[in-house]
């Protein structure tokens, strides 16, 4: 049995390597090895699984939270955004790209949609830095990577789906995400201003007239984004609101925000369903599908097979954590986000679990280390929006060479928070003990 589980796993992995839908693919092989290796009324039990799925309460943050991010894509947000922040930050070396980083950051904290945030700053932002003599790699690998903090800083999707799939409550998750989120944004600034200062010609500073910039501006600019993170943020935190119910909060204000930029129009309201729809309807699917999977991978002693190998290794706690994160990192140049999350995630956290981990810290480690799926040639798909908005001189060449002073940070980052538990623990710990639990 343990070779065909083997062999049901890498079945897998290669029908999505050559292209095949994950959520069919993963629902197909489940039921191919289940029927003929435990019976047909083994799968009994998958309604009541996919039940559990749509019934989720949880869950229901999903469809809310893409809601959100699509509308304010579509508000003018983040021109306004980017334009303000260009303008305050333009006399600096390296100014432009540590605004477009701010911005990207102020984005995840309210969209938290990559593709829109990658999409709508590579056609603002991009050729604006390099009409000011910007590196075409600095620029776009800044732009790459500061539209993937949506992956971090909450309230991000993947933080919803890991609290889900690994027992760990949302809001915990949330709050446990924002000081490593703070602390990815400071290492981004940090490398860029060091980089600008130590060779100014890959971002020369521009001179920007007095009148072309007020601070009133400034305020009203930054004060609209601000208060719907405080008002989506603010109510898990301070206990007000699950986040289910602080979705829902985040979508009302993103409607009220698109009215007070006159972007809330008939035609805009319709495509932002729909596409929400599409969204949601496409991660459900994957769910389903990995659910079907997991259940049989499972059924055949799968999850036993996986925790003698990991068991094995050396080291302990240390060869499991080195291990799964190098596992994570890897399959992240080959597949996408979701299929991780749905199809090994599942797999690893109870061994975690055996081991003893704090689930909360290990989700976190994965939600930065599925950050760098985002970035990561051959299919890391920021990389893709980037280039299909980017001018003709900015070639795919750029781009690579561009992220990965990115992805290194990335990675230092989770060394870091391995090394230093607390900083993801701590500030969980500590609402638990002003909300006297």
């Amino acid at each position: 049995m343990t070779i065909w589980v083997v062999l049901m796993f890498l079945s897998l992995m290669l029908l999505l390597l050559m292209g095949y839908p994950v959520a069919f693919t993963s629902g197909a092989i489940a039921l191919v090895f289940g029927v003929i290796f435990l019976g047909i009324d083994f799968f009994t039990l998958l309604p009541l699984r996919i039940w559990g799925i749509l019934t989720n309460f949880t869950l229901l943050a999903v469809p809310l939270f893409i809601f959100m991010g699509v509308i304010l894509d579509r508000s003018g947000i983040a021109e306004d955004l980017l334009e303000t922040m260009g303008k305050l930050f333009g006399k600096l070396n390296g100014g432009l790209a540590l605004s477009v980083v701010i911005v990207g950051a102020m984005l995840a904290a309210t969209t938290g949609v990559v593709g829109a945030t990658v999409v709508t700053m590579g056609i603002i932002a991009l050729p604006t830095m390099l009409k000011h003599n910007y590196s075409a790699s600095l620029a776009s690998g800044t732009i790459a990577a500061s539209g993937t903090l949506g992956q971090i800083i909450p309230p991000s999707i993947i933080l919803i789906l890991l609290g889900d799939v690994m027992g760990v409550p949302v809001g915990r998750l949330f709050v446990g995400s924002i000081i490593p989120g703070l602390l990815l944004v400071t290492f981004f600034m940090l490398y860029i201003l060091i980089y600008a200062w130590h060779k100014p010609s890959v971002a020369p500073a521009f001179n920007l007239k007095q009148n072309n910039f007020n601070y009133i501006g400034l305020i009203n600019t930054i004060l609209p984004p601000l208060l719907l993170i405080l008002s989506v943020l603010g109510s898990i935190f301070l206990g007000i609101a699950t986040p289910t119910e602080s979705a829902a909060v985040g979508a009302i204000g993103a409607l009220i925000l698109a009215a007070c930029h006159k972007k809330l129009t008939f035609i805009n309201l319709q495509e932002s369903m729909q596409q929400t729809m599409k969204l949601t309807s496409m991660v459900f699917m994957i769910l389903i599908g990995a659910t079907a999977f997991g259940l049989v991978f499972r059924g055949m002693g799968g999850d036993k097979l996986v925790l003698d190998v990991m068991s094995s290794l050396p080291a302990g706690v240390w060869g499991f954590l080195f291990a799964s994160m190098l596992l994570i990192f890897i399959l992240g140049f080959f597949l996408d986000f979701l299929q991780i999350c749905f199809i090994v995630i599942p797999i690893l956290a109870p061994i975690a679990a055996e081991f003893g981990i704090d689930l909360l810290w290990f989700a976190v480690l994965i939600a930065i280390n599925l950050q760098t799926s985002f970035l990561t040639p051959p299919f890391g798909f920021s990389l893709f929006y980037l280039k299909a908005v980017a001018p003709p001189e900015v070639r795919i060449q750029n781009i690579y060479s561009g992220i990965i002073p990115f992805v290194l940070l990335q990675l230092v980052t989770i060394l870091l928070l391995i090394l230093m538990p607390s900083l993801i623990t701590w500030l969980p710990n500590l609402m638990d003990e002003l909300h006297g639990l």
